[in-house]
């Protein structure tokens, strides 16, 4: 059985008129829930069967460098009711919320603090998620370490802990630290974890790197890709567009999603540029799929 995931939420707030940078995304959580939550609604009514809390840029790094104008406590907790509300206006009871653990400091950039500090700040997160959410997505991990410090934290809460890596997207099977696969499932190993996913890279880079996966592990694997192709090293932002990136249609998206199931994945999704048109393709897909083979 297939499990989807929901897509990309920050170009999807854009689209309703706000602006969110890198650093505060999450003011949408306090300036506009009805925006934050109208986007959920959309990815359900897609097709979703889960949904991941708004609270990717909510943390202690990005708190200070912009004037989000709120606590963890509080926009964390906020990003759960938002997503519990929207699972509620849908009465899709069978939607499962997913609460974020993100990046400490920056997407794509190797975590360099004490492993012990890094667990502290996870703790307060997934504490301040745990009463509203039904699972533990550690996301956009780009090393080993940042990842077994956030499900370690995320492991003591008593709920599913997923984690999921992010790619160079040269295809060559490593994370943006350097570290290969095997690293990154040595560092968890002692750590309950239910799923091991790859996310935020390019689609090539998922391919080449899920039947490795799949041959190194027994747990749940999964994958959700942008829709943009490719990120390069040297990575940079115009402003708030992401310069020279080309979007895969829903419908291209849609195959290459599908395709990473033939190679083992039981949860996909979507990342950056995924809309609710292309988890739409995907879960017509899946829906095909089913039909049949049954």
């Amino acid at each position: 059985m297939t499990l989807l995931l929901d897509g990309g939420m920050g170009q999807e707030i854009r689209a309703r008129g706000l602006n969110p940078d890198a650093n505060n995304a999450g003011r949408a959580l306090l300036d506009a829930p009805q925006a934050v939550q109208g986007v959920h609604e959309e990815f359900i009514h897609a097709g979703a069967e889960i949904i991941t809390t708004w609270n990717y840029s909510v943390t202690r790094q990005r708190l200070g460098n912009a004037n989000q104008g709120g606590t963890i406590e509080e926009m964390t907790e906020m990003a759960v009711k938002i997503a519990d509300d929207a699972r509620k206006t849908t009465r899709k009871s069978n939607v499962r919320i997913a609460g974020c653990l993100p990046p400490l400091r920056a997407s794509y950039e190797p975590n360099d603090q004490e492993f012990m500090s890094m667990i502290e700040e996870y703790s307060e997160i997934a504490d301040h998620l745990s009463s509203g959410v039904d699972l533990f997505l550690c996301e956009t991990m780009s090393s080993a370490r940042e990842a077994a410090a956030a499900a370690e934290a995320a492991s003591k809460f008593g709920k599913p802990v997923w984690v999921s890596w992010t790619l160079q997207d040269e295809a060559n099977g490593l994370l943006r630290s350097g570290e290969t696969i095997d690293d990154a499932l040595a560092a968890i190993d002692q750590i309950s974890v239910e799923a091991v996913l790859l996310n935020c890279c390019d689609i090539a880079a998922i391919e080449h790197a899920m039947t490795l996966l799949r041959g190194k592990t027994t747990r749940l694997i999964g994958a959700y890709a942008n829709a943009f192709t490719p990120i390069a090293q040297d990575w940079k932002r115009d402003g708030n567009k992401l310069r020279d990136l080309k979007d895969l249609t829903p419908e291209e998206y849609a195959e290459q999603a599908l395709s990473w199931c033939k190679n083992g994945a039981e949860i996909i999704g979507g990342c950056c540029n995924i809309g609710p048109a292309h988890i739409s393709h995907i879960r017509a897909l899946i829906d095909r799929n089913i039909s049949t083979t049954t």
